[in-house]
């Protein structure tokens, strides 16, 4: 009965989710149903002591990373420079690799720290011009697109700014560059595997005489190309993000040594010594700053675009961050309610079946994040519930933490992307698709995305590769 009770919470939040129920509402009515059932006098205590408590960790993490990747993808985005990229790549690629192209793209702007929802938005109208002069199947275009935004450079690529590769450094003391040759690999099988994969769906679809189609909606207006930015100061912005989040990982370290302390004497107003442990917030640090770095580069040498529109797209924009911000942390809040309960215990009992540290990491990681919908999410559920443990058994292994992160990492972008996700349930209303007619292709980079964990966990143990 005990189990039943976890399970069935899990179960109401993803139906809840898939019909498109706010999380931040149901997260904790899921919660409190399942310790109502266990114990109702506990109800109360637990949710503020645990649901609540926990949320408020997350959001104190991780908020300025939402907050301020949302931001730098917003002045991206008004300044013309993500058009820019996008025509410069069609120009330089040709139209004929349409797939190729969009995923270069999508790679390029995610890697450099652009959000994958923003991603989706500057894209597409490109996208879908590309696949119309080349006659391809607009049905076929998401699969592309999630290839190119949720897939790689979301959580294998080494050094990454988004929040799935940062999550697993607070929990083992690693920076966002852990495993670097994991990484690099790991994203090599996806790339690889998923571009011959959406090359034989097209071909496999052309064969049969099926064009562009007709009677599409949301189809976007042409862009004229000729009023925008150099791509060369595009691309910059975006290398800036990524060389100061690699010197920051490096540095921040060696500045603040073990540890940092603030003497109150100071700031009087403090109530006592401001301190921590560097290692825990290093990796956020470093991030941080490089967004920062990024937004001020693009607003300096594109203040004219940037400035007009500045305060009412960054408005929306962290508007927007902050209800992905809590989304997650309400997710990671009900994790830890789910991780207290006695059937919890009892499926991470039978995970101990799983021997390997690696392989229940990556089991663990992916199942949570396809019952949520949600790669950050069912990573900070599954390290909110197990993250000693998996410490303490990778350890005991002799297994270094960088890879226990690059694992858990990809392994939260493998199953995430099920029906009910909603990055997925965007990238089809932006393109005004539907599930019947384009989720095929993005069920196949799901499995690919799977598969590649243990592709990545096979290297390690086969040629020791870090």
């Amino acid at each position: 009965m005990s189990v039943f009770i976890a399970l069935a919470a899990l179960v109401f939040l993803m139906v809840m989710a898939y019909r498109g129920y706010s999380v931040i509402l149901v997260a904790p009515v899921a919660a409190m149903g399942a310790v109502f059932l266990v114990d109702p006098s506990s109800v109360a205590p637990v949710f503020s002591g645990v649901f609540v408590e926990k949320v408020a960790t997350f959001v104190k993490l991780y908020l300025p990373i939402f907050l301020l990747g949302a931001v730098f993808g917003k002045v991206v985005e008004i300044s013309g420079f993500s058009e820019a990229i996008v025509s410069s790549a069609i120009r330089h690629f040709g139209k004929s690799k349409a797939n190729l192209v969009i995923v270069a793209v999508c790679g390029l702007m995610t890697y450099g720290g652009v959000s994958v929802f923003v991603v989706v938005f500057a894209v597409y109208p490109f996208a879908a011009e590309l696949y119309k002069q080349n006659n391809i199947p607009k049905r076929l275009l998401p699969g592309a697109l999630a290839l190119g935004s949720f897939s790689f450079t979301m959580d294998a690529m080494p050094g990454t700014p988004q929040i799935q590769n940062i999550i697993p450094t607070t929990f083992f003391n690693t920076t966002s560059w852990a495993a670097p040759i994991l990484g690099i690999c790991g994203s090599l099988f996806v790339v690889t595997i998923g571009l011959l994969y959406l090359e034989y769906r097209r071909k496999s679809v052309t064969k049969t005489g099926e064009g562009y189609g007709e009677g599409h909606i949301n189809e976007p207006e042409r862009t004229q190309l000729a009023s925008l930015p150099s791509p060369v100061l595009a691309i910059i912005a975006l290398l800036i993000v990524g060389v100061t989040n690699y010197l920051l990982s490096t540095y921040i370290p060696h500045w603040f040594e073990s540890s940092f302390t603030v003497e109150s004497s100071l700031f009087p107003g403090a109530t006592g010594t401001i301190a921590g442990k560097t290692s825990s917030v290093a990796a956020i640090w470093a991030v941080a700053g490089a967004l920062l770095c990024g937004i001020l580069f693009v607003c300096i040498v594109a203040f004219r675009q940037v400035s007009t529109r500045f305060a009412a797209s960054t408005k929306q924009a962290v508007s927007g961050a902050s209800l992905a911000a809590l989304n997650t942390a309400s997710e990671y809040g009900f994790g830890s309610v789910i991780a207290i309960l006695p059937g919890f215990v009892a499926v991470s009992g039978a995970l101990q079946y799983l021997t390997d540290p690696l392989i229940k990491a990556a089991v663990s990681v992916s199942t949570l994040a396809g019952i949520t919908g949600s790669a950050s999410g069912g990573l900070s559920i599954a390290l909110a519930a197990m993250g000693d443990q998996l410490t303490n058994a990778a350890n005991a292994a002799a297994i270094p933490l960088e890879v226990m992160h690059r694992i858990v990492s990809m392994a939260s972008g493998g199953m995430d992307t099920l029906p009910h996700n909603g990055a997925v349930i965007t990238l089809l209303a932006v393109t005004g698709l539907t599930h019947k007619q384009s989720y095929h292709e993005i069920f196949g980079i799901t499995i690919i995305k799977t598969l590649a964990v243990f592709f990545v966990i096979a290297l390690y143990y086969g040629f020791g590769l870090v």
